[in-house]
C-alpha cells in the first residue's frame, strides 16, 4: 500500500498539462505514463485472482481473444504494453487497468454473436486505457482526497475480493469505478474507429449496445453487477454508435462463423459451470449435494480446475481430508496460477499434519494474492512453532482485513503483543480533583481481560518523555472495554496548566488466562 501511495504522490510532483494521445485535447495530467504502466502491471495479477483467475480449460479460446485484441492494439493511438486475458468468471464483464492491461470474462464471450462484437468490446477497453480514463479516475481521487486511497480501501464486488489484503485491492477499486458519460461515449467513438482501422465492421458496435440495453432491462442481476456497473448502457450510446457507423461506412469483417466455432466448446461447457455455481451455493448447507454437482461438472469438463476445487471443498467440509487433498492436487495440476487452490490445499494439509507442505502452499497462495485467511493460518503455524515475531507479522497483516478472520487475527495479535506493548491496547488519561490530587484513568481497548497493570506517572520533559515518575498499580482485573479511575500519590495539581505537565504510560500488564 505504501508503495502505491508513494507512486501517486510522486506523480503529483512530476505531472502537469499534456495532450491526450487519443482525443488530442490538452488536459491536466498528474499521473505520468510510467506510473500508469507500473500500477497496471502490479495490479493485473491480483485483480484477475479476485475475479476468479484466468480461464485455462480451453487455451485456444484465450489465444483467439488475444489475437483479436492485439489486432486492435496495433492501430490504437497510444502504444502501451497491451495484454489481454480471459477471466474465469460467468459474470458478463470486461475491464481495463491503466497501462493497457485488459480482461474479458468467460461469461461475456457467450453473449456475443461474432468476432466484430468482440472487437467492439476490446476496442472500447483499449480506449479506456489509451485515453487515460483510469488514470483520470486516480487523478480525481488525488485532487479530491489528497491521495488516491487510504489503507482501508474496499475491494469492491468480486467473489474473492473480501479476502484480499492491502494494496492488492487497488486494481478492483479501479475496474469498479463508474466511468463518466463522456468517457463511455469517447470509448465507443474511438473504439469504432479502431475497429474500422483493424478491418472490422463498425456497425457491430451498434448491435452490441442494443443487446446491452435490452439485457440491462431484464432481471439478470449478474449483468447489472458486471459490465453495466462500470459501463452503463443507454439509448444515447446506441444512437451515437449508429451515427458513427454511418460516418465510418459499414462493411468489414464480422467473423460470425469463426467466432461461433471458437465458442462451441465453451457453449458445451455452459451446463458444467451452472452445476459448479449451484454447488458453490449449496456447499455450506449440503456438502453432499455440492459434491454431486462437482462430479457432474467434472464429467462434462474434466480440465476445469474450479470443478476439482469445488470437489475438494465438499470433501473437506465432510472431513474427508485425504480425498480433499487429492482433489486439490488435481486443481493445482490443471491451474497452478490460482491462489485459492493453494490456500484450500494448504488448510487441508495442515489438518493432515503435513506442516511443511501446508506452509509452502499457503505462502504460494499469498504470492498470488495476499489474503487474510492465508495470513491468519500462517500466523497460527508460526505461533505454534514458537516463532512469535513471525506470527505477529502475519496476524498484524490479517487483522486489517475485518470480518471474522480479521477479528480472530486481532485477538491472536493482542494475545502475543499486549504483554510486550501494553500501551498499544490500554489507554490512559489524567485528571485532577478539587483537592489537587492527580487522577489516573485506564481503559482496556483490547478484546482481552488483563490484570497486574502497572502505569508510570510523572512529570514530562519537552519531548513528552516521563521523568521523576512513579509506578501506580491498577487493582484487580480490567475486562474488555472497562475503564477505571484511581487516585495517584501525586498531589498539588491545582490547575489545568500544571495538569498538562504530567503524563502516563502503561509499562506492564498480564493476560488473564
Amino acid at each position: 500500500m505504501n508503495r502505491v501511495l508513494i507512486l501517486l504522490l510522486l506523480s503529483l510532483l512530476l505531472g502537469g498539462c499534456a495532450t491526450n494521445p487519443v482525443t488530442g485535447d490538452s488536459e491536466l495530467s498528474l499521473v505520468p505514463e510510467s506510473t500508469e504502466i507500473e500500477i497496471g502491471q502490479e495490479q493485473y495479477v491480483p485483480t484477475r485472482q479476485m475475479q476468479g483467475g484466468d480461464y485455462k480449460a480451453r487455451p485456444g479460446l484465450t489465444r483467439y481473444v488475444q489475437q483479436v485484441g492485439q489486432r486492435l492494439a496495433a492501430v490504437s493511438d497510444r502504444k502501451l504494453p497491451y495484454e489481454f486475458v480471459v477471466v474465469n468468471d460467468s459474470t458478463p464483464n470486461a475491464w481495463a487497468l491503466p497501462g493497457g492491461k485488459i480482461a474479458v470474462n468467460r461469461g461475456l464471450l457467450l453473449e456475443l454473436k461474432n468476432e466484430a462484437e468482440l472487437a467492439a468490446v476490446l476496442g472500447h477497453e483499449i480506449v479506456h486505457a489509451a485515453a487515460r480514463h483510469g488514470a483520470k479516475g486516480m487523478e480525481r481521487g488525488v485532487l479530491l482526497k489528497g491521495v488516491l486511497i487510504g489503507a482501508g480501501i474496499a475491494a469492491g464486488a468480486s467473489e474473492y475480493g473480501g479476502l484480499a489484503l492491502g494494496a492488492a485491492t487497488l486494481g478492483t477499486k479501479l475496474i469498479n469505478q463508474r466511468y463518466s458519460r463522456e468517457a463511455e461515449l469517447e470509448s465507443d467513438h474511438y473504439g469504432m474507429i479502431y475497429m474500422k482501422r483493424a478491418g472490422y465492421d463498425p456497425s457491430a458496435a451498434v448491435g452490441l449496445q442494443e443487446t446491452f440495453v435490452r439485457l440491462s432491462k431484464g432481471q439478470d442481476q449478474s449483468w447489472l453487477n458486471g459490465l453495466f456497473a462500470s459501463h452503463p448502457p443507454s439509448r444515447e450510446r446506441v444512437e451515437k454508435n449508429r451515427q458513427m457507423a454511418v460516418k465510418l461506412g459499414t462493411g468489414g469483417r464480422l467473423g460470425a462463423q469463426e467466432y461461433q466455432e471458437k465458442m462451441a466448446g465453451l457453449r458445451r461447457d455452459k451446463k458444467a459451470y451452472e452445476y459448479y455455481e449451484r454447488g458453490e451455493k449449496l456447499l455450506d448447507k449440503s456438502p453432499e449435494k455440492a459434491l454431486a454437482l462437482a462430479a457432474l461438472a467434472i464429467e462434462i469438463q474434466p480440465k476445469e480446475a474450479l470443478f476439482w476445487g469445488l470437489k475438494g471443498d465438499a470433501l473437506a467440509a465432510r472431513k474427508r481430508n485425504k480425498e480433499a487433498r487429492k482433489a486439490y492436487d488435481r486443481a493445482v495440476a490443471l491451474d497452478d496460477g490460482f491462489f485459492r487452490h493453494y490456500l484450500k490445499r494448504g488448510q487441508v494439509e495442515e489438518k493432515l499434519g503435513d506442516k511443511a507442505a501446508a506452509r509452502r502452499d499457503l505462502k504460494r497462495s499469498m504470492e498470488l494474492l495476499p489474503t487474510a485467511d492465508a495470513s491468519y493460518d500462517l500466523g497460527l503455524m508460526a505461533r505454534n512453532s514458537g516463532n512469535s515475531q513471525q506470527a505477529l507479522g502475519y496476524f498484524r497483516q490479517a487483522a486489517g482485513a475485518g470480518g471474522a478472520t480479521g477479528k480472530a487475527a486481532s485477538r491472536e495479535l493482542e494475545q502475543l503483543d499486549l504483554p510486550q506493548n501494553p500501551g498499544r491496547y490500554l489507554k490512559t488519561a489524567l485528571r485532577r480533583d478539587s483537592h489537587g490530587n492527580l487522577l489516573l484513568v485506564v481503559q482496556n481497548s483490547s478484546a482481552l481481560a488483563v490484570q497486574g497493570v502497572v502505569v508510570q506517572v510523572g512529570r514530562r520533559d519537552a519531548s513528552g518523555r516521563i521523568y521523576r515518575g512513579i509506578e501506580e498499580r491498577v487493582p484487580g482485573i480490567l475486562r474488555q472495554g472497562q475503564q477505571v479511575q484511581i487516585r495517584t500519590r501525586i498531589n498539588g495539581v491545582k490547575n489545568d496548566r500544571r495538569l498538562r505537565k504530567y503524563a502516563a504510560r502503561v509499562i506492564r500488564a498480564q493476560l488473564v488466562r
